[in-house]
Formats: structure tokens, sequence, C-alpha cells
């Protein structure tokens, strides 16, 4: 549905319907809420039998979370959070 249904209204409506209002904002929303759940759901493992994963994972998800916010570039906030977690991981690993 999530693939479909914007294509079938964008293709119905010109695109209006997924640039104005409610549908448009949900929508819009699906892509980061997808990369928090997919950044928890693959890091709480490591963090529950690992400890020292908790703050690159914090780092990661602030990243993503704040740049998403200023940029609404979803590429950019998870590429840019994968790197601030792994810079944090090595870093903390080093000592």
């Amino acid at each position: 549905m999530f693939r479909w249904l914007p294509l079938r209204l964008a293709g119905n409506t010109g695109g209006r319907l997924l640039r104005n209002g409610l549908l448009g904002r949900v929508l819009d929303s699906i892509g980061i809420a997808a990369i928090c759940a997919l950044l928890v759901v693959s890091t709480l493992p490591d963090i529950m039998h690992e400890h020292q994963r908790t703050w690159p994972a914090l780092a990661g998800f602030l990243t993503l979370t704040l740049l998403f916010g200023r940029t609404r570039s979803i590429v950019l906030a998870t590429l840019s959070s994968a790197l601030v977690y792994g810079l944090v991981y090595k870093c903390l690993m080093m000592f």
C-alpha cells in the first residue's frame, strides 16, 4: 500500500493530494518513521548483549532526527547517521 497508494493518488489528482493536506504530511513522515524503526530493531539486540553500543546508537538516532528535521532529506540523514554511528563506535572501542 505504501508504494501503490501514493502513485495511484498522484495519477488521479495530478499530485495535489500528495502535496497538500493531511495525506501529504502522513506520507512525508513514513520515511523517517521507517528508518527510525529499522534503527531501533537492528540495534536493540546488540545493545542488550553489548552495552558499549548504547552511545553509538543514541548518537546515530539523534543525528538522524536532527538532520532530517533540518534538511527533510532522508538520504542525507540516513547516511550521516550511519557515519556518526561508525565514528562513535570506533572511538569508543579505541579506549
